[in-house]
């Protein structure tokens, strides 16, 4: 690890050891990480990933939200095992180092993107696979500066550059939000990998996060902390990107297996953050071949009945700030 990120690094463990003093929860002290950057956080413990909304009021749209995304239709896991249409189901990610040489990227949202280069290994891996037509996201970490490059629509070219819709780098260990208005490489400005559901952390029975999650029609909006809009409509009835959901308390833990259930569990405490346009109640996460399939399935018991829309005006310090009081 690097003196300038151990320093980052040990002030926000004396931040969360001084929260634990003060009578918060510790059990994710140590905070997630990937196995592959053990040194690096995803986001400080008091940014937005990380903030409890159990305890938060509800949205005084949460039922026409809800209704708009569809109260009948089921969570379904956009994440698992095996392969889907010749892709891996989920979004990857992967790693790079000061081995890594980093490569120009060109971008037709060029106005909206950080510029390059990026430190993309020449084996990353795309969402969907090489040869997906949809969003292909290529995530990478440096896990020597603790930073994140994500990329939208990305492909690499003939000459060892990329081409990509937009691009956003994100310092792990800070608070920066995008500027106001800008993309990222998901439709509300945020970080993707934060908000990923991981084989390893469910394995180890704590999600201490926030998930990311996509509504079929969104509104002409975005609130904190997201950063940009993705629709033409100025409907109310229709949530804004960065809505947030959370479980609610009349779910029964007890009915979800122990590969479930933290998910579930993460649902009711972390909630759920509006991301993105697609599929109703679709979560994210990482393709691992440990999943399995059937068992992750038992979230379809679910429905949007089941959430509500929760009023997080009272979480920021500041609205140009990912740090939550």
């Amino acid at each position: 690890m690097r003196p300038t990120v151990r320093r980052r690094w040990l002030l926000g463990a004396l931040a969360a050891l001084a929260a634990c003093a003060l009578g918060a929860r510790c059990e994710f002290l140590l905070g997630p990480r990937l196995p592959e950057a053990p040194d690096c956080l995803l986001m400080p413990l008091d940014s937005y990933w990380h903030a409890s909304v159990e305890n938060l009021p509800v949205h005084p749209r949460s039922d026409a939200w809800v209704a708009s995304i569809g109260a009948r239709d089921p969570v379904h896991p956009d994440f698992g095992a095996g392969l889907w249409q010749g892709g891996p189901i989920g979004i990857p990610y992967t790693t790079a180092g000061a081995e890594t040489s980093a490569v120009p990227v060109s971008f037709y949202y060029e106005d909206e993107s950080d510029p390059g280069p990026y430190p993309i290994p020449e084996d990353a891996p795309v969402e969907g696979g090489p040869d997906a037509t949809g969003d292909r996201h290529v995530l990478v970490v440096d896990r020597d500066a603790c930073v994140l490059y994500e990329l939208f629509d990305a492909h690499p070219e003939p000459d060892g550059s990329w081409s990509a819709g937009s691009g956003a780098i994100f310092d792990l260990l800070g608070y920066g939000l995008r500027p106001d208005g800008w993309t990222s490489a998901d439709a509300a400005g945020l970080p993707i990998l934060p908000g990923l559901v991981r084989y390893e952390e469910v394995a180890a029975g704590l999600v201490a996060h926030a998930i990311r999650f996509t509504a079929p029609r969104t509104q002409r909006a975005y609130v904190w902390p997201a950063r940009h809009f993705a629709s033409s409509s100025t409907d109310p009835e229709l949530p804004p990107m960065g809505a947030w959901f959370r479980l609610k308390a009349s779910v029964d833990l007890a009915d979800f297996s122990p590969q479930t259930r933290p998910i579930v569990r993460a649902l009711r405490r972390y909630g759920m953050i509006l991301a993105d346009n697609g599929s109703p109640w679709f979560l994210s996460g990482v393709p691992d071949p440990r999943w399995d399939n059937d068992i992750l399935r038992e979230l379809r018991t679910l429905r949007g009945a089941d959430f509500e829309a929760v009023d997080t005006s009272g979480l920021p310090i500041d609205p140009d700030s990912a740090q939550i009081r």
